[in-house]
Parts: C-alpha cells; structure tokens; sequence
C-alpha cells in the first residue's frame, strides 16, 4: 500500500505504523478496554457526525466500521476513492473512521475544525486518491481532558456545546474521554441511604464551578448548595453524553471512590477510622481539609461499593474508573505499607463491583510534592495495585515527565499527557518542541511501559494550534517538521495560500507557542491580569519582536479575510497577547517613573494604560463573541430554574475567574482576557493602583502593599456583586479596532524594543 499525497499538500505525511511500544503485549488486561457499542451503530455515528459539520457533503462519504479490521488493539482506517467523485473510508472503531476523514479533509480538501471555527470550504469535487490510504496510531489509548476542565471549561455545557465536543474529540482521535458528569446525584443517594441527612450532603458538595477540586477532596461547600435541579439537570447531561462517546467507539473513564467522606459520616459511623487531612492550598479548614477513610476500615469498602454499583446500574461501564486520593493533598503517613494498603483498598472497591475494572489515575502528585514522593512512596502507591490494571496519567510530560524519575511508573502502563495549560488562562502559550519530541522520547525510554498519549489541560477553548498539533503526534510515527507543519495550518485554518500566514505562524511557532523553559507553568504571569504591585512578573520566554513581527502580518493579510471566522479569532488573539506585552513595558515603566519620584512620566504612562490601552483592549475583546465575559455569565445564569438558582450560577461564575474563593484564596489563577472583565476588574484594579501611586509621590508617602491589598480588595469584590449583565454578543467592527490599535500601538511596540 501506498500514500497518496493531495495537491495542494506535499509535505503530507501520513504513515502506516509498525512499531510497538516496549512491554505492550505484557498488559493483557488492557486489551479488555475497548469499544462495546456494535460496529453498525458505530457506522452510523460517524454518518450523523459528518451530517453535522458538513451537512450535504456528507454524502461524498462512505463509511463503514469492521471491527476485524484491525488484528490488534490499535486503531486503523483505510481511505479510497470510488465511483461518483465518492471517497470510501473503513476502519476498526467510528473513531478511527471519524479521525481518517479529518486527516484527508486536512490535507486534501485544505479544511479545518476547531473551537474558535471551522474553515470547511470542501472543493466541489473531491480530490482524488489513486490508492489505498492507510493511516494508524501506534497507541491504544488517547486520552482527553483533566478533572479540573470540568470545572474550568465545562461546567456550563448544555447538550449542543457537548455534543459539539465529543465531535471533536472523535475528528481528532480521542477514543478515552473522561465522563464525570452528573456523579453527585449519585454520590447523593449513596449518603442518604447511609443515613446523613440532606444538610450534611449539601455542606458536602462546593457549587458547580468548583466541583472539580470537591471530587478531588480538596473543597468543600464553598460555592454550594447545589440545588436539586442542578443533579437532575447534570444526570440527564450524563447520559446524552455517554450514549454519544460509546456510539461513536469510545471508551469514557467512570469516577470511583478514592476514600474522601463527608463530615457527617463521622457522626453516623463513631468508631470509623477517619483521618483528617491538612487544608489545601490557601483555604482553611471551613472549606478544606479533608476527611479521608482509612481503606482498612469495612466501611470504606462498603461506601465505594455502594457508589459503584449505584453507578454501573445508571452508566453502565466500559471498565475504566479515575480516582485521586492525594491530589495535591499530603498523605497522613509515608509508611510504604500504607500508601500500598491505600491504592489496594480503591482498586478493591472498584473489582468488588467489576472485576474487570482498570483503575486510571492522574500522576500529577508525583511532581507536586517531590518532598514527599520519593521512590519508596511512588513505588509503594503504584504497587498496590496489580501491574495492568493501573494507568497512570502523566499529567505534565511535556515539561515535568514523571516516568523519566520513576522508572517508567515502576512497571505500571501510563499515557504520556500535554497538560499545556491552567485555570483556563487564554493567553498565547506552547511548548511545541517538546510535544513534538516527548512522546518518541518516551517510547524509546528503557523499559518503556507508555500505553498512550493524552491532552490533559485544566481549561480549553484557547490556543487551538497547540491542540491540533498534539492530538496528529498520536497518529505519527515521528516528529513532524514544524515550520512546514504549521504552514500547512495555516493555509487550512485560513483557506488561503497567502505565503505571509505561513510565515507568521512560523514567527509565532518559534516565540510564544515554543517557550523551552524546563517546568514552567503557563498560569499567564502577564502583570495585566494579576492584581497590581511594585513587584510584579515581567519575565516572558519569548522575543516580543517575533510576536509584533507576526501581528504586522496577519493585520496586512486582514482585509480580504475578515469574512473567515477562524482568521478573526487569530487576529482578535494575537492583537490581545501584543497588547498584554504593552502592558508589562508600561508597567516597568510606571514602576521605574515612582521609584525614579518622576511625577509627570508617572502621571503619563499610567493614564496612557488606563484609560487608553485597556479600554482599547476591551474594546478589542468585545468584538469577537469567543472573548465575551457575557457568554460565560449568560451560560452560568441559564442553568437556573429560578432567579435564586441563577444569582447562585452567576456568583460561582465570576468568584471562579477573579478571586477563586471568599477571599481571593487563590487570586487570579483562572484570569481570563475577556470583553467586560477587562473594563470592570482588571482596569479598576489599575486605575486604583496608578492612582495610589501618583497620590503617594504627590505626599512623599512610602507605597504599601498591604494597605492597597486591603482597598483592591473592595474592588475586586465589588465585581461579584456589581449585578452588571454583559453582552453575549459581539459589539463594534473587529477590524476598524484592530486598524486602530495597530496604528496607534505597533509603533510604540517597536519602539520598545530598542
């Protein structure tokens, strides 16, 4: 068999693959983990996918799914042409099916599909293939999502924005999905029936936008109750979603028990073995510190038991559970004896249930708290449970590989992870070198046990690029060529040829989406969205010129491609991440002009900034309806039933992108760059700080921290009660901003620069 390369793309490079990953064929118990759903039904998803984001063209294809297809676990699909300008496409799983039509939609027909867009202007007649192509991922498992997203991104999904996703995940090859929605309706019959009562069961849960930590035992209450209507609501979600995942072959990751209780199981059980836990991260121990059971105690088998059968009743199961008993939580005793006696007692839960089940935990506890995990302890949790029938997330390979310190997780499969990003941050961020190179290092680690590779960021809807490039690494059997990569991106994300959007991405591959810095943490440090002090991050790992260089471009390019929405979106982004940089250069310049008791420069560099850049940039923001504060809000508050529901919606909403708890506990970490919370936090936060300022050198006052700590904090509180309602649609042209921005700002830009 051959490739056949399309005409507009020769630099495809699709492959056949062969190679296994060391110790493979030692996991039997992994291949138990695969589609259940018939291969007619699977067939017919993929059809109906196809419906919906191609609409008629859709019959330009033909699908089928044999099952047999492939002679192993791994997925395969072979694409051809046929009679009337049709093209066939068969493989073993609707995923492989599904991901097969998007590589040729890619790279023969120049298309594109993303969160921000999609570009599909299929030409009318369908490139031709004069062969057989065959494309196939040499890993079993593809995993998507993190614990967090479904907080960060997820949590005001109704059912179109979900199934909008799972066709995502399937275009992109993602056959492993975490489905953790709607569990506390079930967690909430559980502990009814062991007798709590329905105060004790609320005090229990955190609000919507904080369930993620609350399923992790790191919160609790804050953000609740959560009203009845939001389980009924979740439950019925829940399902949709899991019916769709299967028909289309995947296999979605079930919760389990991971030992946290609420208070009240104290009260009913005495004599139980209960420990409680440190507080977590900056609350106290009014919203945190856990109550974990100890897994020697019978009541811990009967608790977990209990919530899996409830479950494998409601959901059914594909035999995959996620659980996390110490996620970023330390652990009450180092005692190898007991982490193993912990990791044994959740995975019993889960075979007390379903013997065949595989238990899937997030690795990121090993690189959290290194103090604590040292060999003994890691080997000790890990080999609690029966090598195969563990995978471990390697939640941040891409900068922090966990399975390079411990022996590739001591003998345990584990998925190789690009967490890429946190809190849901939106500025533009990649570490696109090491993505591309990390999960062939990986494989050719001694004794490799990598069944996988996975995405695994804490919030989405940002830096699709990053995405697109991750989720083809999984169907390739080397590295890509990245400059010739993210041209082709370009040209399809556009659906234009213009040679200057390929040098532009080229600019911006090499700068902010390639940061090289070993362990960074993309939390977006820009002073911009972090609340003002004389002492602030200005550090970026990128050269600001090749990101002013690519903004220059992409404005040029922008007249004839305004019309395209995943052009407006880039324009809208790039301009924004210009106009974040402007603000940490007026920022060291404020600093400098105080410290320096320069009144004038200080009275002019920070009106400049505030009432002219950041009104400008929210100006900017407001143009495009992916960076709407009223989108998120709007969603929130349409989950409600009543007005109470919806002020509770609301709340969590805005408390979770600005103070993250009732006293900014941890302060800006999910910061968005969004039309309205611009105008109405980050702007109010620095017209106080500059003002603070300028009064300070006016009166020959030193500048206090804590003293303005205090006064910001009025103002950032204000914003969760300000009762604004924002606009969920786009205001003002895009372009005429932009234009504006452009010529006002990229002078100074370069200026700078110097």
């Amino acid at each position: 068999m051959k490739f056949i390369y399309g005409r507009f793309f020769p630099f495809l490079l699709l492959m056949t693959t062969s190679l296994l990953y060391p110790g493979d064929c030692e996991f039997h118990t992994l291949s138990r983990i695969k589609p259940q759903t018939s291969d007619k039904t699977q067939a017919k998803a993929v059809v109906e996918l196809l419906k919906r984001i191609l609409g008629g063209r859709s019959r330009d294809f033909i699908v089928s799914v044999n099952r047999t297809f492939s002679n192993d676990t791994l997925d395969v699909c072979e694409l051809r042409s046929a009679k009337n300008n049709k093209i066939v496409a068969i493989g073993n799983t609707g995923v492989a099916v599904a991901s097969g039509i998007y590589n040729y939609l890619k790279y023969f027909c120049n298309c594109h599909v993303s969160w921000s867009g999609n570009q599909l202007n299929v030409p009318r007649i369908l490139p031709p293939l004069t062969g057989v192509l065959r494309i196939s991922s040499q890993h079993r498992c593809r995993y998507y999502q993190n614990v967090c997203t479904q907080s960060y991104s997820n949590v005001w999904w109704d059912w179109p924005r979900w199934e909008k996703e799972i066709d995502w995940m399937a275009l992109n090859g993602f056959n492993m999905p975490l489905a953790y929605t709607g569990q506390e309706a079930l967690w909430q019959e559980v502990y009814l029936s062991l007798g709590l009562n329905q105060t004790e069961v609320d005090e229990f849960f955190t609000g919507p936008a904080f369930l993620a930590w609350n399923r992790m035992g790191n919160l609790f209450k804050w953000g609740g109750p959560l009203p009845q209507s939001w389980h009924v609501k979740q439950l019925h979600l829940q399902f949709k979603i899991l019916n769709r995942m299967r028909a289309l072959g995947m296999i979605p990751v079930l919760p389990a028990f991971s030992g946290i209780v609420p208070p009240g199981i104290t009260r009913l059980y005495p004599k139980a073995n209960v420990t409680r836990l440190n507080p977590w991260s900056h609350f106290n121990c009014t919203y945190s510190c856990a109550y974990l059971l100890d897994p020697r105690d019978p009541l811990f088998q009967r608790i977990g038991g209990l919530f899996m059968s409830q479950m494998v009743e409601q959901f059914g199961t594909d035999h995959i559970y996620g659980a996390d008993t110490f996620n970023e939580m330390t652990p009450s005793s180092s005692d190898p004896a007991y982490l193993s006696s912990i990791s044994r007692a959740v995975f019993n839960t889960m075979t007390l249930v379903d013997p065949l089940a595989v238990w899937l935990m997030q690795g990121w506890l090993f690189v959290s708290d290194t103090e604590f995990w040292k060999p003994a302890q890691v080997k000790a949790l890990l080999h609690g449970v029966p090598l195969g029938r563990m995978v471990v997330l390697d939640l941040f390979a891409e900068s922090m590989p966990a399975f390079a310190f411990t022996e590739s997780f001591y003998g345990q499969p584990f998925i190789w992870c690009m967490l890429h990003n946190f809190g849901g941050n939106n500025g533009m961020f990649g570490t696109v070198e090491q993505v591309n190179l990390g999960p062939f290092e990986a494989l050719r680690f001694p004794n490799s046990t990598l069944v996988g590779l996975g995405m695994t960021p804490e919030g989405i809807e940002q830096n699709p690029v990053v995405y697109e490039l991750m989720s083809e690494i999984a169907w390739r059997k080397e590295p890509v060529n990245l400059a010739k990569w993210v041209s082709l991106y370009a040209a399809r994300r556009y659906g234009s040829l213009d040679e200057s959007l390929g040098v532009a991405w080229q600019l911006l591959f090499r700068s902010v989406y390639n940061c090289t810095w070993k362990g960074y943490k993309n939390h977006n440090h820009s002073p911009l969205v972090r609340r003002p002090s004389l002492h602030m991050n200005t550090s970026v790992w990128y050269e600001p010129a090749h990101l002013y260089e690519a903004w220059r471009l992409l404005f040029e390019a922008a007249p004839t491609l305004m019309g395209t929405e995943t052009f407006r979106y880039d324009l809208v982004d790039v301009t924004r991440q210009a106009l974040q940089q402007l603000t940490t250069e007026f920022y060291r310049e404020i600093v400098h002009a105080f410290q320096t008791q320069k009144l004038p420069e200080l009275l002019t560099t920070g009106g400049v900034l505030v009432y002219d850049l950041l009104p400008e940039l929210d100006r900017l923001l407001s143009s495009d309806v992916h960076f709407l504060l009223g989108v998120w809000l709007e969603n929130a508050r349409s989950m409600g039933l009543n007005e109470r529901e919806a002020q509770l919606y609301d709340f969590n909403a805005r408390n979770q992108v600005t103070l993250w708890g009732p006293e900014g506990n941890i302060l800006d970490y999910a910061n968005k760059e969004w039309g309205g919370l611009i105008e109405d936090y980050y702007s109010q936060r620095w017209a106080l700080f500059v003002n603070t300022l300028v009064e300070c050198l006016d009166r020959g006052k030193p500048f206090k921290q804590d003293t303005f700590n205090q006064e910001v904090f009025q103002v950032e509180k204000g914003f969760l009660y300000n009762e604004q309602k924002y606009p969920s649609e786009p205001l003002g042209n895009t372009y005429d901003i932009v234009r504006r921005i452009f010529l006002k700002y990229y002078p100074q830009a370069l200026k700078r620069l110097t």
